[in-house]
């Protein structure tokens, strides 16, 4: 079975420019794509995180070291500053050793980032449901 390197995306925002809603924002992005992906600590090669430059309260990072992810190479950063564009907002790029297939990996983005990729929104129970119809 062979190993890559793929690239899994996600997004957050935050609810203010706190270091308390930065950290939380981020674990709980970091929790979703965790458990959509099964992912290991040991099979994350690196990390980018960015913020836009509204969120400087806090390294993003800070929160994977939380999550216990104390050997993962990880950089922080802010994104670019594009009129119009979602603001409070949290990214992350992780650099992860798998056996996937690139059409396997599950991108994560929520709380209210759902706009910059919605073909890649994590859809809860709830929207699934919503979402059959009556004969499903």
């Amino acid at each position: 079975m062979s190993v890559w390197c793929r690239g899994v995306r996600g997004a957050t925002t935050a609810t203010a420019n706190t270091r308390e809603a930065i950290l939380e924002a981020t674990r709980d992005l970091l929790a979703h794509i965790i458990a959509a992906n099964a992912m290991e600590p040991d099979d994350v090669a690196s990390a980018i995180l960015t913020t836009t430059p509204d969120l400087d309260a806090e390294f993003p990072a800070l929160a994977a070291r939380q999550l216990g992810w104390t050997h993962v190479a990880l950089l922080c950063g802010h994104d670019m500053q594009v009129p119009g564009a979602l603001t409070q907002c949290i990214r992350i790029l992780i650099h992860w050793n798998t056996t996937k297939r690139a059409d396997e990996i599950v991108h994560v983005y929520v709380r209210g980032a759902e706009v910059l990729r919605p073909e890649r929104a994590l859809k809860t129970l709830e929207d699934q449901q919503a979402s059959r119809s009556p004969s499903d």
